[in-house]
């Protein structure tokens, strides 16, 4: 996996691909209606989703450690599966956004697209997200419940996951609908 992640990070066309995704044409005259929410995504979103990627890996293998060491399936302070799943709610829920195009026609400079991006972070979408997120990981619908089942460390982050998952689609649906 680390080599294809190479592979595709030191191969020149990935580069080319990348920046015509960034800046909008790739030479043939057809040009993305929108360049400005990529741009946002490369500075704001790759970060997170990096930084969810780490938390992910030190999550699975700190907390299989722990729970070979307390003896238990789900040792109550283990909260790194808390974070981890919290994290991708916001992650697939609003750093995920593209500039609707009824409002990107007055935004020229990509500088201006990230900052419509954080006025989309207000704290009624932040609290939405905490508590949506709870919910789901205190209710555990299917298949969350079924997920804790997995071996070691993968049960206990991966309920947290689909709980993230399924709290970011609600709160996809709410913020389209302007209700925070």
């Amino acid at each position: 996996m680390v080599g294809v992640a190479f592979a595709l990070i030191s191969h020149p066309v990935s580069w080319i691909t990348a920046f015509g995704l960034l800046f909008g044409s790739f030479g043939f005259g057809v040009d993305l209606p929108n360049p400005n929410w990529l741009f946002g995504f490369a500075l704001l979103g790759l970060p997170s989703a990096f930084a969810f990627l780490i938390l992910a890996i030190l999550g699975v293998w700190s907390s299989s450690r722990v729970c070979e060491f307390a003896g238990c399936k789900d040792p109550q302070y283990v909260v790194i599966d808390e974070v981890s799943g919290q994290h991708l709610t916001y992650l697939f829920g609003i750093m995920f956004l593209p500039l609707p195009n009824r409002m990107a026609n007055n935004i020229e400079m990509p500088s201006q697209g990230l900052v419509f991006t954080w006025r989309i972070l207000n704290w009624k979408c932040l609290l939405l997200g905490f508590i949506l997120f709870r919910v789901f990981d205190i209710w555990k619908p299917w298949p969350i419940r079924r997920l804790e089942k997995l071996p070691r460390g993968w049960g206990i982050m991966a309920d947290d996951w689909m709980a993230g998952i399924y709290a970011a689609i609600l709160l996809r649906v709410a913020l389209h609908f302007n209700l925070v």
